[in-house]
């Protein structure tokens, strides 16, 4: 690959070339589709640097744990490699990200630092606040390939800090996306009436849900065939008058979530001791946020049905749409006992996040 020739911030506005163009690979031959699974990760970075104030970063960033869970649950499925060992098998997953700092003289730094120009490099000392590259699309169709810099450990670690969020957030909205497409390949359309006639709103329901309940107030859709592979998922959407900001804050969420689900959702439909309860023992985690021009709580957390018979995660939202007067609760939930959630969970929420409650209930089917 020809050295890089201009380094931007991540989410500079301007555009970068990389040597291989049109789709075609370095000898001219169509590039071939990215591999890896969502939420994984490649991480080429020398052996020492990974065990030392720079690792300790970026498994702050890429290994955070999810919050409110069961028990511990990073953001990604983060793999460690030597920038020496990247082989052309491991340069075709979707999301790869190398890390260097120009002073560092081992074997695996020297490798990346070799794929910077000299001026790059100028550039670089010249302001430290430069600390990424983005390209897309450099070994394979579909990839991400996010290269990450600094003059020395002290500057690289500061901008890791400065900009967690940001990194976090690009890999999370570029996952998400991902699954978009086989998610929704298929809909259930019949979900989706429901949702526009008696809640107002506009949802992508997969046809691999099926409608569990259905009233003027409650949709519960319910992934139907849970196995040893695939979790028992239910996302349901609840309508009510939104009447003040208090009822936004976290204990009235949690009041409003209760209430919900003690009507609605039960472990064993002919037990009604069954109904579902937030579990209060692990502290759920609440996030401000606004989503399409409406505020939105993200809140999670836990659950238990109140006779201690299940439990597992869930996800949810609360978003107002003040224009409509409407408060709306959405959320998933995760049965899945002593197995990984996060992937059910990022599944929930990109459902969730593609929902429009600005619909209108006049609309037709």
């Amino acid at each position: 690959m020809k050295a890089l020739s201009y380094i931007f911030l991540l989410f500079s506005s301007l555009v970068l070339f990389s040597c291989d163009q049109e789709g075609k690979d370095a000898f001219g031959g169509a590039k071939p589709k990215a591999k890896g699974s969502i939420g994984e990760i490649i991480l080429a970075i020398d052996s020492t640097k990974w065990a030392g104030p720079v690792g300790e970063e970026l498994r702050a960033i890429f290994e955070a744990d999810l919050p409110g869970m069961i028990r511990s649950e990073s953001m990604f499925k983060v793999h460690r490699v030597d920038p020496r060992a990247m082989t052309k098998m491991l340069k075709m997953y979707t999301n790869l990200i190398y890390v260097t700092t120009f002073d560092d003289k081992k074997g695996g730094s020297q490798v990346i630092n070799a794929q910077f120009s000299k001026e790059s490099k100028e550039k670089a000392l010249a302001d430290p606040s430069l600390y990424s590259l983005r390209m897309e699309d450099e070994y394979a169709k579909g990839q991400e390939v996010l290269y990450l810099f600094g003059n020395n450990e002290e500057e690289l670690i500061a901008n890791l800090r400065k900009n967690r969020d940001r990194l976090q957030n690009l890999f999370e909205v570029r996952e998400r996306g991902r699954l978009e497409k086989p998610l929704f390949a298929r809909k259930n359309s019949a979900a989706e009436h429901e949702a526009r006639t008696n809640l107002g709103i506009e949802i992508n329901a997969p046809a691999s849900y099926q409608i569990a309940k259905s009233t003027d107030d409650f949709l519960w859709m319910r992934s139907p065939s849970p196995t040893e592979k695939r979790p028992d998922i239910s996302i349901f959407f609840y309508e009510t008058e939104y009447t003040s900001e208090e009822q936004t804050f976290p204990v009235n969420i949690l009041t409003l979530r209760d209430s919900i689900t003690k009507q609605h959702i039960f472990g064993d439909p002919e037990d009604p001791t069954s109904y579902v309860v937030s579990e209060k023992q692990i502290p759920p985690a609440f996030r401000n946020m606004v989503i399409n021009d409406n505020f939105t709580v993200e809140i999670r957390g836990t659950w238990k049905t109140n006779n201690i018979s299940m439990g597992g995660t869930y996800l949810g939202y609360v978003m107002v749409d003040q224009a409509k007067g409407k408060l709306y609760y959405m959320e998933g939930f995760v049965y899945y006992p002593n197995e990984v959630h996060r992937d059910a969970l990022r599944e929930i929420q990109t459902v969730l996040l593609n929902t429009d409650i600005s619909g209108k209930k006049d609309q037709g089917a």
